[in-house]
């Protein structure tokens, strides 16, 4: 009995460690990298983090994919930058930002992303880039403030027939990865978290691995899966990434975003095509291109470019495709801006 008290209290102090160590950790992360971009309050205690880079007669706007941040569009928004005003942010519930107070739904992101904007006093007109998830806000953006839009370039977004409610068999996917968020949450709090993606991002990866391992060929499979991505990024953004992976708001505002996959499903389903405007669609060459029923869904103006060379993440496997996409956005809405 008392070797099971002593080794109760073992775990409370190992855990209170944890846990302290984890929120010191925070704070310094928090002050060390957040000093290029801005907090925009956008009302109901939500702050919205930006960055931006360059100026011109328009703005381009990045929006991320469904568990990534400012940080994706990086080397995209330094290049774009040199021709173009352009703002990349963090969406409630993920990297800088607040936590999110109202569903993950198109419909609610693109409210705040306005707020954000126009809080910050950066004026239209836009032209809105999305990656997957970040296409259907980039959407809803566009149907609910046309006139503030000059473009749209969509990076292989999110596709309603590949998700619940019309594609049903994908539900235990969704059940799998919102457990597993469950899961994650407590061990974040205690710091596991950070040792696992520090050691993966910024050390041996010793720790990781093992980690990975013990958790069987899935826990592998993602390891391999998010090294192989992060490869593609700039290594100077690696321990900023280990920074946001490390906090247990970033596990909680996943799971929010995948929890509201079905909602974001019906909304956009039943969205109207966008009117007039020029949309630039984006899909990999290793995925089926849309279909002109899917095209027509999506707006009356649409172009899709098939990138030959890319998985889903085309902004990272073919840069220079999507910047010649937004700089192509940016000519037609101000032939002058760009040389």
């Amino acid at each position: 009995m008392l070797i099971l008290f002593l080794i109760l209290c073992c775990a409370v102090v190992a855990a209170g460690l944890g846990c302290t160590y984890q929120a010191v950790a925070a704070r310094r992360d928090r002050h060390r990298y957040t000093h290029a971009g801005r907090w925009i309050d956008i009302g109901n205690r939500r702050n919205l983090f930006m960055l931006e880079k360059g100026t011109g007669d328009t703005t381009v706007v990045f929006e991320s994919g469904i568990a990534a941040t400012h940080l994706n569009w990086s080397s995209i928004q330094e290049q774009v930058s040199h021709f173009a005003g352009t703002v990349a942010y963090d969406r409630c519930g993920l990297g800088w930002s607040s936590p999110s107070r109202t569903e993950r739904t198109p419909a609610n992101a693109a409210d705040e992303l306005h707020r954000m904007l126009e809080n910050a006093g950066i004026r239209p007109p836009y032209i809105l880039v999305g990656h997957s998830f970040g296409g259907m806000v980039m959407r809803r953006f566009a149907l609910l403030y046309p006139d503030e839009v000059s473009g749209l370039v969509l990076i292989d977004p999110m596709r309603c027939s590949e998700w619940p409610p019309i594609n049903a068999g994908r539900q235990s996917t969704l059940n799998r990865s919102i457990m597993c968020m469950r899961y994650v949450i407590p061990i974040a709090h205690m710091g596991l978290a950070r040792f696992a993606v520090t050691s993966a991002l910024c050390g041996s990866g010793g720790f990781a691995r093992r980690l990975a391992n013990a958790t069987g060929g899935g826990g592998r499979y993602v390891l391999r899966r998010v090294t192989g991505e992060l490869d593609k990024m700039p290594r100077e953004i690696w321990p900023i990434i280990a920074a946001h992976w490390s906090r247990p708001d970033f596990y909680t505002g996943m799971r929010s975003h995948i929890e509201a996959v079905p909602n974001t499903v019906r909304e956009m389903s039943d969205a109207d095509p966008i009117a007039d405007l020029p949309v630039s669609v984006l899909t990999p060459g290793k995925s089926i291109p849309l279909g002109e029923d899917e095209l027509e869904a999506i707006g009356n103006n649409v172009t899709q470019v098939i990138a030959s060379h890319s998985e889903h993440w085309i902004h990272l496997d073919e840069p220079d495709l999507v910047i010649e996409a937004i700089q192509e956005m940016v000519m037609t809405s101000v032939p002058e801006a760009v040389s």
